[in-house]
């Protein structure tokens, strides 16, 4: 999942990136209205922070320009005042949800979740194939009743798989949604991640699940 920060506080937004990475985002941060405008038109996130206090653009301007230009992307506006009036013209121009400052990171976190699984059309919080469960909102994987425990880039990973159960994604789809940059031919990261992964979720399981497509890239389906 890939989001857009755009927050001219660099050191919150160092925080709010760092955070969200650990929890298997993709992330982009922009520091000026105009830059986030720029960067929501040309890059397709799953969801945008803005900042509602921001130079070049404030986070109001640029969230009725998207919504103008028909740019649907969820929004989750950060505001340091906390005002009624804020909130309420915020939501009547296309916002999806607020969150004022000060705020805790894991609640952003969990924020941001709810948002994409909407904007996906994932409304249940449960992903699944075969007897592998991911649930959404705890986070918590386990394979026919077992407990997984997971590194944050192999829980990304493993969603990003489960969200096309049956179809191949290519290194290059796997690499553009689970890390921070375009795919580069000399990497084999895809690969490593997918031997660590396979090793929990599949090597004392039947059927086996994580499947390789030779010249192509990963599927998830049960074997056989």
């Amino acid at each position: 999942m890939r989001i857009l920060i755009a927050e001219d506080e660099r050191k919150v937004a160092a925080h709010i990136r760092n955070t969200l990475r650990q929890h298997g985002f993709t992330v982009d941060v922009v520091h000026r209205g105009d830059e986030a405008l720029e960067m929501a038109q040309l890059a397709p996130y799953d969801t945008l922070v803005l900042d509602v206090m921001m130079p070049g653009r404030d986070g109001l301007s640029v969230l009725r320009l998207l919504r103008e230009r028909r740019i649907t992307t969820p929004i989750l506006l950060l505001t340091a005042r906390g005002e009624v009036s804020e909130r309420v013209e915020g939501l009547r121009l296309g916002a999806d949800d607020y969150l004022a400052k000060p705020f805790a990171l894991e609640e952003l976190v969990a924020r941001v979740e709810a948002l994409t699984r909407r904007a996906s059309g994932r409304g249940l919080t449960v992903l699944q194939t075969a007897d592998l469960v991911m649930n959404l909102v705890s986070r918590e994987v386990t394979r026919a009743g077992r407990r997984i425990e997971l590194h944050p880039r192999e829980y990304a990973l493993l969603e990003c798989l489960l969200q096309s159960p049956g179809r191949v994604l290519t290194r290059a789809q796997i690499i553009e949604r689970v890390w921070d940059y375009h795919f580069d031919t000399g990497t084999n990261v895809v690969d490593v991640y997918v031997q660590r992964l396979r090793r929990k979720i599949d090597d004392d399981f039947e059927p086996k699940l994580l499947q390789t497509v030779r010249g192509i890239g990963y599927v998830l389906r049960p074997s056989g």
